[in-house]
Formats: structure tokens, sequence, C-alpha cells
């Protein structure tokens, strides 16, 4: 037999007060829908699934009427809220670390005496991911031209193509008809003279009528999505081919791919544990996966990049065009960068590693989508 909760138990287990869930019962939010032995409303485990997803959206700032529309949505289940509170709370975890790291390098200018203009003062408030760590792409994230040759060759003779989660403009053909949507400002700031026209705009929420486009390409950005899949959908909706640079986290024994993640920072792979799994992905735009293997010397200072440079993952300015780094923290990047100069400078890592010598390319997981 079923087990149902009292008004007052629920509120007590849920740290909320009578009156909040008697409000939600006369506005039709959550209504019990179960009767005790003597008469009174009763929840049962149905009511306080729907309570739980009701009380986390309120507390990530959203109002009465969002959070009914959100519970409401009959095509979405549990483990879709599960999902999406999560990848908001990951979302709010990146928030609050890039603000961490705004307010340390405030306090480091004033322990100096250098003077905090007030654009930095106020960069704390409008830090977010990207934001973040925006500000060294130019020096390190570049158009590789062998991975720039395998994600044209897939957009093949499109003319009109829209680059979703834009950054700072790699990758994008310099002969094509292109439009690019990003987020975030720093980002968009940063792009150089002459390249395509950016507006603001997020991939799950693009502002084009349906097949807009011959092509839309995304490159690196869908695992900072809110919402991956519905940002491929979205895709798929306003062009006649969809290209998306991406990662495939989902093949057994996947973290050992890369000696990084394998010996160094096992927290890469709780990063990915919400990320839709590569098949799922293609599923949802009817696309196939290629390898794209990752050149020795890469001039795209992304995270596999140096594979076969291991002592650039010891500067800071090429982590910190890493998004990873600010997503693990600064205990687990310290530990990792500390570990790997013990081991650089005692020769294990090369001994671990001697197989990597010779080779001029490597898969480490990176696949184009292609639909």
């Amino acid at each position: 037999m079923e087990e149902h909760l009292t008004v007052g138990r629920v509120a007590e287990l849920a740290g909320v007060s009578v009156r909040t869930l008697h409000h939600y019962d006369e506005i039709g939010l959550v209504r019990p829908s179960a009767r005790t032995a003597a008469g009174y409303r009763a929840y049962s485990a149905g009511d306080v699934e729907r309570l739980r997803e009701v009380l986390a959206y309120r507390r990530l700032g959203f109002g009465l009427r969002e959070v009914a529309d959100l519970v409401g949505d009959p095509s979405t289940d549990a483990v879709a809220h599960l999902r999406r509170l999560r990848g908001l709370l990951l979302d709010r975890r990146d928030h609050a670390d890039a603000m961490v790291a705004a307010i340390d390098r405030e306090l480091e200018a004033r322990a100096k005496g250098v003077k905090v203009t007030p654009e930095e003062q106020l960069e704390m408030l409008g830090a977010r991911l990207y934001d973040a760590i925006g500000g060294a792409y130019t020096a390190t994230r570049r158009t590789d031209p062998r991975i720039a040759a395998q994600i044209w060759d897939a957009l093949g003779d499109a003319q009109t193509v829209l680059n979703v989660g834009a950054g700072t403009g790699s990758y994008e053909p310099c002969d094509r008809d292109v439009t690019a949507v990003e987020p975030s400002a720093v980002m968009r700031a940063q792009r150089p003279a002459g390249t395509a026209p950016c507006m603001a705009a997020a991939a799950e929420s693009l502002p084009f009528a349906d097949r807009s486009f011959d092509a839309a390409m995304a490159v690196s950005t869908v695992h900072h999505w809110r919402e991956p899949i519905a940002g491929l959908r979205e895709m798929r909706r306003v062009a006649h081919r969809v290209v998306v640079l991406t990662f495939d986290a989902c093949e057994p024994g996947w973290q050992d791919r890369f000696w990084l993640t394998r010996d160094y920072l096992p927290e890469f792979g709780d990063l990915l544990a919400s990320f839709p799994s590569l098949d799922g992905m293609a599923d949802a735009i009817g696309a196939r996966a290629e390898p794209v293997p990752v050149p020795w010397d890469c001039a795209d200072g992304l995270f596999e990049a140096y594979w076969r440079r291991p002592g650039a993952y010891l500067e800071d300015h090429v982590r910190r065009a890493m998004s990873v780094w600010t997503r693990v923290g600064p205990k687990a990047e310290q530990r990792a960068v500390r570990s790997l100069s013990d081991d650089l400078a005692s020769g294990r890592w090369a001994e671990r590693n001697r197989d990597l010598a010779d080779l001029d390319a490597a898969d480490l997981g990176l696949r184009l989508l292609i639909a």
C-alpha cells in the first residue's frame, strides 16, 4: 500500500511552511491527491515528486508562473527535470566560481596597492563562465587548419552558414556568408574586425525562421549549453545541414584515452556526467559521427591540444583559455598541475607516455556530427 504524507510532515521534510503548501494547493501548483483516514489532505509519492521540482526551481529563482509552465510540461518527466536542474546548478556553480576568481583578482590587486577600475569592480557581478575565461581566448584559441578543413568539408556547398556559440570566430569559413550568435558579451567583444556579424542569442532559442540557412555549425561549444539536445534541434530547425564539433564521453574507458584525465584530473568525468551521449545527440538530429584527430602541434589551444606537449598545461595563460579548469575548481587544478610538474621533472610522465612520442595525431574523443 502506498504511503502518504501529511501536510505537516511534508512541510517539515521540505523546510517550508504549511502556509506555503496551502498556497501552492490554492493556485493549483501542487495539489495533494490523497486523503488521510481522518479526511485530511495528504501527499502521494507523485505529489512529493512534483513538489520537489517546484521547490527546486523556486530556489533557483524562477517565478511561480515560470515554475508552473516547467512542471506542467507533459513532455518532461522526472528524469528530464533532474537533468535540467543539474545543468542549472552547474551553471550557477560556474557563475559562482567565476565570481570568486574575479574577487580573488581584485583582492590581489588591492593587496599590491593597484588601483581597481570601476569596470573591474563590476566584473564580479556580471561574471559568467565564458566571461571569466574569455579574456584568454585570443592568446591560445585559434583556428587549426587541419581541424578547420574537416569542418569546412562537412559544410559541403553551403553558402549561408549560421555559427552557433561562435565565440571569437574561430573556424568560421571566410568564403561563405556567415551569421554568428554568441551569448557572452566578453566573447563577442573579442571578435576581430571583419568577422561575421554576431548577435546575442543562445542555441536553445535561435531567433531565425525555419530553414533560414544552408548550414548551421557549432564548434566546441555544445557542452556549455544548458540544454544540448534542444540546442541541436534548434540548429536542425533553422538549417538544412548541421555540423557540430563535440566530444564522445560514453565510449567504454573514454577517460583513459587522454593521460591528463586518466592520471591527473579524474574530476573531468564529473563535468560530463549529465552530458548527452554521442549517440543521443546524433539521433536527435539524424547525424553521423566522424573522429577528429588532434594534431600533435594543434594551433587551437583546446583542452586536448597539448597531448604531446605536456609542459603547456603548467602555464596559467594556457589553462585560463580552457573552461575545464574553471569548472573543476582551484583545488583540483592546483593538485593536477603540481602532480604533472613533479612527473615531468622526474621523468615519470615520459616513461608512462613514451608511446606518444612518434604520433602525429591522436584520437582523444573529438567527434564531428554531420546531419
